[in-house]
């Protein structure tokens, strides 16, 4: 085994020493009694560095926000895309960023794990249930209240209790659910971005300057990592099909930062580094369509139409949700099938 090797199993290993002594504690039961008014400092802990699952998180937050209004809210988060999603978000106040690579960031990475001490807390929340570093966050966090964000089978018969961005909402909702009227499943906030009024505009010049016409936009976007990327003979066999059928749309490739086509740039198609940018131009199109990937999620978060293509990864997790948006599964409908309930989506 090499060092790193070494050092991940050994890392692994102290994750699970010490996840296992965290149990549904009576600081998190607590939560029912907490005065909701006297809240003001609340930590939120992701430490993640996809993009998809940073926009995942927004809803939580959203949430958060609306029980808490006078509440400052901190993020502990991995990598830099949290500073871009979260730049326009007037209740993030800080951000406790974690080096995607810790190997070569050793001293910033310990010195982001040792600011959990610095801050005192009201709240603090750990967003995702299978997190191990989540949960040890929490626990190493100086917080009042600790809420771990365990698997609670009260409330586990909801059909979208398993939700990444929803799971957590469910779960403190009903740890507070004696100080708020909450009707648990209802009113579940949507991904957002919070794009300005001058980056939306940005992204209508954007558009305008990309095609001659006044059509409206269909925006397609045809890589995703791994198995969750769909072959070049779907998407052209896709592609050719959407084209004949929507004739008074324009369709409009979003390249990856790999700029890889899986259509062979066969339609006019934008590219930039710039996430916001990015949605901005989403805002413009009618409907976004895409494999499960952090672009499918930041379509959502626009917000916009979108409909998920998901092949290998679990639509019950990562699936869209809101403004119309649906999450198909590649493996039980064919394109003609995906056609029609774009048609259909289109029309409504």
């Amino acid at each position: 085994m090499d060092p790193k090797g070494k050092i991940n199993f050994f890392r692994r290993r102290i994750t699970r020493f010490f996840t296992k002594s965290i149990v549904l504690s009576s600081k998190e039961e607590s939560l029912i009694n907490i005065d909701l008014t006297q809240v003001k400092k609340i930590l939120i802990v992701r430490p993640n560095h996809r993009l998809g699952n940073t926009l995942l998180l927004t809803p939580l937050i959203k949430d958060v926000s609306n029980i808490f209004p006078y509440a400052e809210i901190h993020l502990f988060l991995m990598g830099s895309l949290g500073e871009v999603v979260f730049e326009n978000n007037k209740y993030v106040t800080k951000i406790i960023r974690l080096p995607r690579k810790p190997f070569k960031n050793l001293l910033i990475y310990f010195e982001s794990w040792f600011s959990l001490f610095k801050e005192k807390y009201d709240i603090s929340i750990n967003a995702n249930h299978i997190s191990s570093s989540g949960k040890i966050a929490v626990k190493l966090s100086d917080s009042n209240y600790k809420f771990y964000n365990h698997f609670n089978e009260n409330i586990s018969h909801y059909s979208d209790y398993n939700h990444n961005a929803k799971n957590p909402i469910y779960n403190f909702r009903f740890v507070i659910r004696k100080k708020m009227k909450f009707v648990l499943n209802k009113n579940i906030p949507l991904l957002e971005i919070n794009l300005r009024e001058y980056e939306i505009e940005n992204g209508k010049k954007i558009i305008d300057s990309l095609f001659n016409n006044n059509k409206p936009v269909i925006s397609i976007f045809t890589y995703a990592t791994g198995d969750k990327c769909l072959s070049q003979d779907w998407w052209y066999l896709f592609y050719n099909k959407l084209n004949q059928k929507f004739t008074s749309f324009n369709i409009l490739e979003i390249l990856p930062i790999e700029n890889i086509s899986s259509i062979n740039f066969s339609a006019r198609t934008f590219y930039s580094k710039d996430i916001r940018e990015i949605a901005s131009v989403m805002s413009q199109s009618i409907i976004f369509i895409g494999a499960d990937s952090g672009m499918m999620h930041l379509a959502s978060s626009s917000p916009i139409t979108t409909i998920g293509l998901f092949k290998s990864t679990n639509p019950e997790l990562y699936g869209v949700y809101g403004n119309n948006s649906v999450s198909v599964d590649t493996n039980t409908l064919n394109n003609d099938n995906i056609i029609d309930l774009i048609n259909n989506k289109l029309n409504n």
